[in-house]
């Protein structure tokens, strides 16, 4: 697994664009829940400066919206220029680590709480969205255009604030990915039909980005393999989209993800389901409706080390551009094979949470594995500051509740 003199791979450097990171061990996008009203805290420089000082190559700040009903929800940050000057304390925060930042940017779309944004959402076509609370419309011409200039701006907020990266969220059900969704999207136009089609919005927002950038930083997206239900994106249709970006010469890497936030949220996630701890995270309202749904929204899928590996693996054989394997990798071994299998990168999630000096333990030889065990209890915390309930049990002394009600 490591070359003919023993060094491992996952140690070497890594050229990324214009980018050089320092090994192949990165931070995957982790919803942070530190960002009251959409604030950069204390709290949001602090979680990524201990990413970045626990030895990863590059860590990634998630859910940058692109404008206000965007968001996920109201606490999500949005990426305009009442942000560029607080992100620059987060960026220099990671440089003067050693690390590399990228700025996850995204529209939430049928994810979208419009309750809590106070904003309407978007969507392909008409739609009934249970984090949306309502029927959300399908968006006009003009408003996807619109939407390809807000895209464009959180890009130049991006490099303003001293990002070295940006990832564009094709993942999760959020607003592109649902674009290549044939169960999502229903549009009878150019944007609609076929999966090269419906690839076209997100490739031309991906081309915008790129024009805005230009050299400046690296662009990559987090692109998803499937949704998870047998009638949302599969893999034969994502492997188009693949050749389709690869093909368009945009971006320096994507990542590869799979489930959907909006149906299937656990196929990405795997292993225990805590529904207690998720039901009393939030309103009791919300929570019995969790709880009614919760058979059909949180099916139990078993933890495997690099779950989603079977799935890339089709990628890695289709496209010849960087990619980046994430989903449940925890041990050097697994790091090793597949980097010598031609990927490029690893994404760690979890297991940065529970030990944010997991990449540095690794490669200095201090251990094989990390110490998650995939009980998902992380996962509720994202309304109180997201955090390893093992190794953190106690809520933040500010905590930024986010309930789905609020």
């Amino acid at each position: 697994m490591s070359d003919p003199g023993g060094a491992l791979r996952a140690a070497t450097p890594f050229r990324l664009g214009p980018l050089t990171l320092r090994n192949r061990i990165t931070k995957a996008a982790t919803f942070e829940g530190v960002m009251p009203k959409g604030q950069v805290t204390d709290e949001l420089v602090e979680f990524h400066r201990r990413v970045a000082r626990g030895g990863a190559a590059l860590t990634t700040v998630a859910y940058c919206a692109v404008a206000p009903g965007g968001r996920v929800q109201r606490h999500t940050l949005v990426m305009d220029d009442r942000t560029v000057d607080p992100l620059r304390q987060l960026t220099d925060a990671v440089h003067d680590e050693g690390a590399l930042v990228s700025a996850q940017l995204g529209h939430a779309g049928l994810v979208a709480n419009v309750r809590s944004n106070r904003r309407p959402t978007l969507a392909p076509s008409p739609r009934v969205s249970g984090p949306a609370m309502t029927l959300v419309r399908g968006a006009t011409r003009a408003q996807l255009d619109e939407v390809v200039g807000q895209f464009r701006r959180a890009a130049s907020v991006a490099v303003r604030a001293g990002f070295d990266a940006v990832e564009i969220h094709l993942g999760h059900g959020y607003l592109l990915s649902s674009f290549l969704s044939p169960d999502l999207n229903r549009r009878c136009d150019d944007y609609g039909g076929p999966i090269e089609a419906r690839s076209r919005f997100p490739r031309r927002v991906v081309a915008a980005v790129r024009d805005e950038v230009g050299d400046a930083i690296a662009v990559t997206a987090k692109l998803g393999m499937v949704d998870g239900p047998a009638d949302g994106l599969a893999i034969e249709d994502s492997l188009v989209v693949a050749r389709l970006l690869e093909g368009d010469g945009h971006l320096d890497a994507l990542q590869l993800t799979a489930g959907s936030s909006l149906r299937d949220s656990m196929f990405l996630f795997r292993g225990d389901v805590p529904l207690d701890e998720m039901v009393a995270a939030q309103s009791p309202l919300v929570g019995v409706g969790l709880r009614l749904v919760s058979r059909r929204m949180f099916p139990h899928y078993p933890f495997e080390e690099a779950y989603l590996l079977p799935l890339a693996r089709q990628v890695r054989d289709t496209v010849r551009m960087p990619l980046t394997l994430l989903g449940g990798i925890n041990r050097i071994d697994t790091i090793e094979s597949a980097l010598g299998e031609g990927f490029d990168l690893v994404a760690m999630g979890r297991a940065l949470l529970i030990d944010p000096d997991l990449p540095r333990k690794l490669l200095d030889g201090a251990v094989a594995e990390g110490s998650c065990i995939h009980c998902n209890r992380c996962m509720p915390t994202i309304y109180s500051g997201t955090r390893c309930v093992i190794t953190h049990p106690e809520v933040p002394e500010r905590p930024h509740p986010v309930a789905a009600s609020t």
